[in-house]
């Protein structure tokens, strides 16, 4: 088997509401994702010959994700009363709001399940909240 990674950075901030720690406040991160394709076989022809596919294409396509989430709150769809959440997006703030809580173990799951939409066999996402802290799905 085959395997390619490439990954991607992004700056942003969540909270966990309802958890009995420090991450219960809004705080951010840098976010590292990586994701790890696969394939039993190379391309055999063409100008992707010896590739499972281009490495800009993947990254490329991890990019436009990281983009999308740079720079943002990223919550849990309900996390915030409707009061706070407009007093907030009244304020210009980007708001990313999921349909589940916003843990590395979560967005892994994000990551992955969105690079497979995009049509790659993915073997694993990872997302590092710190440079030593890491969640990894495998779907």
């Amino acid at each position: 088997m085959y395997t390619i990674k490439t990954k991607q950075s992004f700056d942003s901030a969540h909270f966990l509401q309802g958890y009995e720690g420090k991450c219960r406040n809004i705080h951010g991160h840098r976010w590292t994702v990586e994701a790890e394709i696969y394939s039993e076989t190379i391309q055999k022809e063409g100008s992707q010959r010896g590739m499972i596919v281009d490495f800009g294409d993947l990254k490329r396509d991890l990019k436009a994700l990281a983009d999308y989430l740079d720079h943002a709150l990223i919550i849990e769809r309900g996390s915030l009363k409707e009061a706070t959440l407009q007093a907030l997006t009244g304020e210009g703030f980007r708001i990313i709001e999921l349909d589940f809580r916003p843990t590395a173990e979560n967005l892994a799951e994000y990551v992955f399940d969105s690079m497979v939409k995009k049509g790659y066999k993915v073997r694993c996402a990872t997302v590092f909240e710190t440079p030593d802290n890491c969640a990894v799905y495998f779907g």
